[in-house]
């Protein structure tokens, strides 16, 4: 009986393996042209705009730097003039070459002229005058027990600095008065509901906040939500596009309205990159190319092991100790 049942056991396990579904693109092309290139070391942490390696160097949107971190400081942001902002996660943040004792654990910084905005780990934010070192403002929220992964920096605009919580909500926050002028409930109820995104598309003064679970568009007349299930999200002039957990690739208009959209069965998206035109990198080894409105597509075979951390930044996909330039 006992032989019975381990091989019931091993039957169904190896049913519930093999159906397993993957993505399996009909038409594959192997017609592109990536100028693969190798980094001095692996990626060791990331967020949405940049990422640490192993030997302290960083990326940021303007490629590999020559700028290497402190031993046990991870990168977080840049300024307007290209320092550096980096945490220890323990109580010292780095900006440039200044190192500053902070009262907590900072996971995300952004500094405008001399004020420095700090979201905490444990869901407070802080803007400090970097001069005086006087706290301007100072908020504790409700903590947050589970938060994505994926922690998004403040955002100055004009004399707003915006804060994205670790518990789903937007505070805005005026540099003139040093006060609250608004809070934004993104997405409260959900378990993981940190912002992972935090876009303004100026022509239309609009911002595009998402969670893990939800895109909101904020602008003058009205605030629109839509339920999403987000796998990654970027701003590319007027265009936002996101990728879903179900394989989903849609483009939106700036309130939200679905432009054009597509989906693959099976696919999972690991991140989206623009160059020309939309790609998105997929997990067993596909680089997808959408032209402007999704009316056609090429898949390419791109190896790269999935188990490895991986950034888009731009026009460069950044994985393991490589990186490609799309075409």
């Amino acid at each position: 009986m006992k032989y019975i049942l381990i091989s019931l056991s091993a039957i169904f396990l190896f049913t519930a393996c093999s159906s397993k579904k993957y993505f399996e693109p009909e038409d594959v092309s192997s017609n592109i042209e990536l100028n693969k290139e190798s980094m001095s070391s692996s990626i060791l942490s990331m967020n949405k705009i940049g990422a640490t390696l192993e030997n302290n160097k960083i990326i940021t949107d303007n490629g590999i730097s020559s700028f290497t971190l402190p031993e046990g400081f991870e990168f977080i942001n840049t300024t307007a003039n290209g320092k550096i902002i980096a945490t220890n996660y323990i109580n010292k943040i780095l900006i440039g070459n200044d190192e500053r004792v902070v009262r907590d654990v900072v996971v995300a910084a952004s500094l405008k002229d001399n004020k420095l905005a700090l979201v905490y780990s444990n869901n407070t934010i802080e803007l400090i005058d970097t001069i005086t070192n006087k706290t301007l403002y100072k908020e504790y929220l409700q903590s947050s027990l589970a938060n994505d992964t994926r922690i998004t920096n403040p955002h100055f605009m004009g004399n707003l600095v915006l804060f994205p919580t670790l518990n789903g909500k937007v505070i805005i926050v005026s540099t003139l008065t040093n006060e609250s002028v608004k809070t934004i409930s993104v997405d409260p109820d959900n378990e993981f509901n940190n912002i992972i995104s935090l876009n303004v598309i100026e022509n239309s003064q609009t911002l595009i906040v998402a969670s893990p679970n939800k895109v909101v568009s904020i602008s003058p007349k009205e605030v629109i939500s839509k339920n999403y299930e987000v796998r990654d999200i970027i701003v590319k002039k007027d265009d936002v596009y996101l990728a879903t957990i179900d394989g989903q690739i849609i483009k939106l208009s700036p309130n939200l309205n679905e432009v054009a959209k597509k989906k693959y069965k099976y696919a999972k998206i690991h991140a989206l990159a623009f160059s020309d035109s939309l790609y998105a990198v997929e997990s067993q080894g596909f680089l997808i190319n959408l032209n402007q409105n999704f009316t056609d597509d090429k898949i390419y075979k791109f190896s790269f092991d999935n188990e490895e951390r991986m950034i888009a930044i731009g026009n460069k996909i950044y994985y393991d100790s490589k990186y490609i330039t799309l075409p």
